[in-house]
């Protein structure tokens, strides 16, 4: 079976989300969603060959193939999507320094907090979220996201 494009991909997600409010909710949530999995993950214990530095652990090593997803779909989104993660990945060490609680409670929370707004975005929709059809979905949310950005900015991904 032939791989989907980045716009196929975008447009199949896009079927499910038409709804300004439910886009709204998207354009805050996703992105969200997103930091608190690599925040979660990088509170994760690292196993002493991870050695010292504090970026090569879990959320790291996990993004890899994460972003060779995005590679798949096209070098551009990988890019965007790999500028994106190294935020995040920044803003948990940071964060990880200097919240009052724990970095895990506090993306356990978030991560519980966006996805209530995501499902009720999708009942003002009307339509069950896209990843019920396929979990890859989960991946596309960012890049169909990141792929409005481009068009506004003039950069290819195809």
């Amino acid at each position: 079976m032939p791989q989907r494009t980045a716009q196929q991909w975008f447009d199949a997600y896009g079927q499910s989300h038409q709804n300004k409010t439910n886009k709204f909710i998207h354009w805050i949530m996703v992105p969200l969603i997103f930091f608190t999995i690599v925040a979660l993950l990088w509170e994760l214990p690292k196993p002493q060959w991870m050695g010292e530095n504090p970026f090569i652990n879990w959320a790291s090593l996990i993004m890899l193939p994460v972003l060779y997803f995005y590679y798949t779909l096209s070098l551009s989104i990988m890019l965007g999507m790999f500028a994106f993660t190294c935020c995040c990945l920044l803003a948990s060490y940071v964060l990880d320094l200097h919240l009052p609680i724990s970095l895990w409670s506090f993306s356990l929370g978030m991560f519980a907090i966006a996805w209530v707004f995501q499902f009720i975005g999708h009942k003002i929709e009307g339509a069950k979220p896209s990843f019920f059809e396929d979990l890859q979905f989960l991946l596309v949310g960012p890049a169909w996201l990141l792929g409005f950005i481009y068009q506004r900015l003039g950069i290819r991904y195809d």
